[in-house]
C-alpha cells in the first residue's frame, strides 16, 4: 500500500522536474519525518523515495557490529529481504561495493555476477542505484533503489537519493545508538546481582548507577565458594556501550569459573587475563578480586590495576587497603600479580568501588579519595552506601558508571 503521507510530484514554473523533486524531498526530511520514531521514519522515507524517484524497490542495509556485513533493515517493494535477514559482505556484490567505495553506484543491467543477494535477481530487478549512509564520517550502511525495467538514473536523481540517504543515516544512527544503549543496559542489569547473598555474620549493600552519556562495563559480584569462603569482585571494562557490556559479561563468567578452580585471587586474575588476551584481544579492564573469610574476619585481595578498597575499623579513620600494584587486564602477557591479606576487626567495613565514583574532570583524585574515606564509617552497610553516594555523587550528573559495594563484619 502506498503511504498516505506520500507527496505529489509537481513541477513549479521555471523549475525542472528533478530540481522540484529535490526541493520536495528536502522539505519532507526537514519537517514531517522528524516527528516519527526512527523505525517509522525509515519506512516512510523509503516509501516516499519510491514515489518521487518512480522506482519499484527501496532498501536500507545497515552495518552489523563487526562492520564487515550489511544487514537488510528496512525495505519497500522488497520486504522479504528484511524478513529473510539478507546479509551482504562489505566489498562484495552491489550493496557491498557501495559500502566499500563510499560513493553512488548504479547498474543499468543486473545479473547474478553483480549481486550477492539472489532475491534481487529472483524478483526481476533490472536496474539499481545505491548510495552510502554516512553520518559524521562514519559509514552506517547503504540505501539502494531498483526498477523492474532498464533505467538510467540522472545526476539529479542520484543527488536526490543522496539527500534521502543523509536523512536515513541520521535515523539509522539514532536507531543504532538507542538500540545499543537499551541492549547494553539490559545486559548489564542482568549481570549485576539483583540480590546480594545472605551470609551469617556479614552485612552487605551495593549501588550501581549507569553513566548519563552511555552504559559502560562496570560490574560487581559476590558469591560463595566451595570452601565456604566468599568471593567478591569489582571490575571496570574500558569503553562504553554494548561492546563494553558484552566483554564485561564474558569476564564475569570467566572469573567465576576460575574462582572455582583456584584459591589464590592473584592466580584467578592471571588466568582471567590470559583468557581475555587470547579470546578478546584489545580488551582492557581493571579488576579487584577478594577471597574473604566466611564471617569476614579477613580478606585476601588481588588487584589488576583497580582502585584499592577502603577499610573502616571501629575507632579509626577509614583508609585505602595497601595492595601490591597489579597491571591491568589485557596489557601484559606475564603479569605475575600478588595478593595481600587484610584483617577485618569486628564491626569493620570493607568498601569496593569503581573509578566513576571518584574521577571528575574538575576535581582532583586525591580530593575525592579523601571525601570517600571521610564518608565511610564502620556502620550499617546501607547507611554507608547512602552516605558515599550523597557525598561523591549528590545531585551531580555523572558521565561514567558508578558501582559501589560495602561489606560489614557483624560478629564480635
Amino acid at each position: 500500500m502506498r503511504s498516505t503521507y506520500a507527496c505529489r510530484v509537481t513541477t513549479s514554473p521555471g523549475i525542472g522536474p528533478a530540481a522540484d523533486r529535490l526541493r520536495q524531498i528536502q522539505s519532507i526530511t526537514d519537517t514531517a519525518l522528524s516527528l516519527m520514531t526512527s523505525e517509522k521514519l525509515l519506512d516512510e522515507l523509503l516509501e516516499r523515495v519510491r514515489e518521487i524517484l518512480d522506482v519499484d524497490t527501496a532498501v536500507v542495509l545497515l552495518l552489523d557490529p563487526s562492520r564487515t556485513r550489511l544487514v537488510a533493515t528496512a525495505a519497500r517493494g522488497l520486504e522479504e529481504e528484511v524478513r529473510q535477514s539478507a546479509v551482504v559482505p562489505v566489498g562484495r556484490g552491489f550493496a557491498g561495493r557501495v559500502a566499500a567505495e563510499r560513493r553512488p553506484v548504479q547498474l543499468q543491467t543486473v545479473d547474478p555476477a553483480h549481486v550477492v543477494n539472489p532475491l534481487l535477481v529472483q524478483r526481476g530487478l533490472r536496474s539499481l542505484l545505491g548510495v552510502p549512509l554516512v553520518a559524521g564520517g562514519d559509514l552506517l550502511g547503504v540505501l539502494h533503489v531498483g526498477k523492474f525495467h532498464t533505467r538510467h538514473f540522472t545526476d539529479d536523481e542520484v543527488e536526490l537519493l543522496r539527500l534521502a540517504a543523509d536523512r536515513a543515516a541520521q535515523a539509522a544512527q539514532s536507531l543504532r545508538s538507542s538500540g545499543e544503549r537499551a541492549a547494553a543496559g539490559a545486559l548489564q542489569r542482568s549481570l549485576v546481582p539483583t540480590a546480594l547473598p545472605d551470609i551469617p555474620g556479614v552485612e552487605m549493600a551495593a549501588r550501581y548507577s549507569p553513566g548519563v552519556s552511555t552504559v559502560g562495563g562496570d560490574w560487581y559480584d559476590v558469591f560463595t565458594l566451595p570452601s565456604g569462603d566468599l568471593g567478591v569482585v569489582m571490575g571496570d571494562v574500558a569503553g562504553h556501550g554494548l561492546s563494553a557490556a558484552v566483554v564485561m559479561g564474558r569476564m564475569r563468567s570467566a572469573l567465576r569459573a576460575y574462582a572455582l578452580e583456584f584459591s589464590d585471587p592473584a592466580q584467578v586474575l592471571d588466568k582471567l587475563d590470559r583468557k581475555m588476551q587470547h579470546f578478546e584481544p584489545g580488551a582492557i579492564a581493571t579488576v579487584a578480586y577478594a577471597v574473604c573469610h566466611p564471617r569476614l574476619e579477613w580478606a585476601r585481595i588481588a588487584s589488576a590495576g583497580h582502585w584499592p578498597p577502603v577499610l573502616a575499623a571501629p575507632g579509626e579513620p577509614a583508609v585505602p587497603v595497601d595492595l601490591p600494584s597489579g597491571v591491568l587486564i589485557g596489557l601484559d602477557p606475564d603479569p605475575q600479580r600478588m595478593a595481600a591479606t587484610v584483617k577485618i576487626p569486628a564491626g569493620g567495613l570493607l568498601c569496593f568501588y569503581t573509578d566513576g565514583l571518584i574521577e571528575r574532570r574538575n576535581v582532583s583524585i586525591d580530593t575525592n579519595l579523601r571525601r570517600l574515606c571521610e564518608s565511610i564509617v564502620p556502620g550499617p552497610a546501607e547507611a554507608v552506601c547512602a552516605a558515599v553516594m550523597s557525598s561523591l555523587v549528590g545531585r551531580e550528573i555523572v558521565p561514567d558508571d558508578v558501582a559501589l559495594l560495602a561489606l560489614r563484619r557483624l560478629d564480635a
